[in-house]
């Protein structure tokens, strides 16, 4: 197992770990466990294919209405891009207006992925989504909807503080998604949690094996306190 103590294991090695051993459910179980229960963001929030996962550092950005053309069309979208580092996830709450707008489209994912982004998600709809999957970018949305955002919603600030739905993203938080939704780990707790969650994992595999093998639930609850 690797040792997340150690300055040995990079953030690389702590996306492929996850992305290969572990699954949001494992990791919301320990949250919960840990008494950090509001982790999940909402359940609208879902991959552009099943297949699809994420793995990696909020870059949080801050969003505003808008109610017609601007001096500054999408505000500070194309900085926010622009800065992101390797590794990191852009993630982007909601407000009223962008529940009517697409937040995330091919462009978008061109700039992410080439600046060494591992994935976006939105509180919000994507678009031009033939041409994001063709680009191999994971992308967790609301879902497909084509109407533009440049005269509805702006980029107001990025690497800041944000909440979705109750939940406090700080920027470098870890971010993980799959097909069953995306959580946020607090930095503070993400080493705890990672080697528990690999642990419950491990457990759950041998209860599976357990019950296959004719093992009761009742009895395999019992003996290894999963389920």
């Amino acid at each position: 197992m690797t040792d997340l103590q150690t300055p040995t294991a990079t953030d690389a090695d702590l996306f492929e770990l996850i992305n290969t051993k572990l699954y949001t459910a494992v990791i919301g179980d320990i949250l919960d466990k840990l008494s950090r229960v509001h982790q999940f963001l909402p359940p609208q929030i879902r991959p552009l294919t099943p297949s699809m996962r994420v793995a990696g550092r909020a870059m949080p950005v801050l969003v505003a209405d808008v109610f017609s053309p601007q001096r500054k069309p999408f505000g500070l979208l194309t900085e926010a891009l622009d800065q992101l580092r390797p590794g990191e996830v852009y993630l982007a709450p909601r407000t009223g207006a962008q529940a009517q707008a697409a937040m995330w489209g091919e462009i978008l994912t061109a700039t992410a992925q080439s600046r060494g982004a591992v994935g976006a998600v939105v509180d919000g709809y994507h678009r031009d989504t033939t041409k994001v999957l063709g680009q191999g970018f994971p992308v967790f949305s609301h879902g497909n909807y084509a109407q533009d955002s440049s005269i509805r919603t702006i980029v107001h600030d990025f690497r800041v503080p944000v909440e979705i739905s109750g939940v406090h993203v700080t920027p470098g938080d870890l971010v993980v998604g799959d097909i069953d939704g995306v959580l946020v780990i607090p930095q503070d707790i993400e080493a705890e949690v990672i080697e528990a969650a690999l642990e419950k994992a491990s457990t759950e595999n041998l209860v599976r094996v357990a019950i296959e093998d004719g093992m009761s639930s009742t009895e395999a609850f019992a003996r290894f306190g999963v389920l």
